[in-house]
């Protein structure tokens, strides 16, 4: 979005490789170490990809009102618009275009949907244990993402208006994705086998 590196090159070429390595360094954690490293991606990624489903349904009646006849109550905003446009910048393509193509769709989606996985392993890394955190934290760790967002060319790219209804539909949206994320990662955290013990190997 700043020009530095385009999407279609970024993505495969260091998005996919970081990722790769994080399930290898994972799936070598816990078949060769105590298995800390990969409780923590599991988790990370199950907690993240949870908060992104409940982000998307609190999202999905703004998105519908005109078609389910509640726009008089629910304010009408497109807030999928930016996921097929996610899939064409990925493919190289045209940001705007008047038919997305079904890859652009998937693509798209599947973007969205690691963003929100790879946010909860980014949260989790930083506050270590999530059952002794509140879910507060995740809160304002997501809304600073969204504060974050909303200074940076993102709206402009994707030709959002940044009106008063859109600012406090996606902070409520973001807010509701913290404190899914606290909650889900706090329940995965209690409800996983914690690692195991590997005893030091004297001389």
């Amino acid at each position: 979005m700043y020009g530095l590196c385009p999407m279609h090159i970024f993505t495969p070429w260091i998005f996919l490789p970081a990722f790769l390595a994080l399930l290898a360094l994972a799936v070598f954690d816990w078949a060769r170490r105590d298995g800390q490293l990969c409780r923590a991606v599991s988790i990370g990624l199950l907690g993240g990809l949870a908060a992104a489903v409940v982000y998307d349904l609190f999202r999905v009646p703004f998105v519908f009102a005109k078609e389910w006849g509640i726009d008089s109550i629910v304010p009408p905003i497109n807030l999928f618009k930016v996921f097929p446009r996610f899939g064409a910048m990925v493919l190289g393509e045209p940001i705007e275009q008047l038919n997305y193509s079904l890859s652009a769709q998937i693509i798209g989606w599947t973007y969205h949907f690691s963003n929100g996985a790879t946010f909860g392993v980014m949260y989790l890394a930083m506050v270590g244990d999530a059952q002794r955190r509140h879910w507060g934290w995740a809160m304002l760790f997501a809304l600073a993402l969204e504060l974050a967002m909303l200074f940076t060319p993102y709206p402009a790219v994707f030709n959002i208006p940044v009106t008063t209804g859109f600012v406090l539909v996606t902070i409520a949206a973001h807010a509701l994705f913290g404190v899914g994320l606290g909650l889900s990662l706090r329940w995965l955290w209690m409800n996983t086998a914690a690692p195991r013990v590997v005893p030091l190997r004297t001389p």
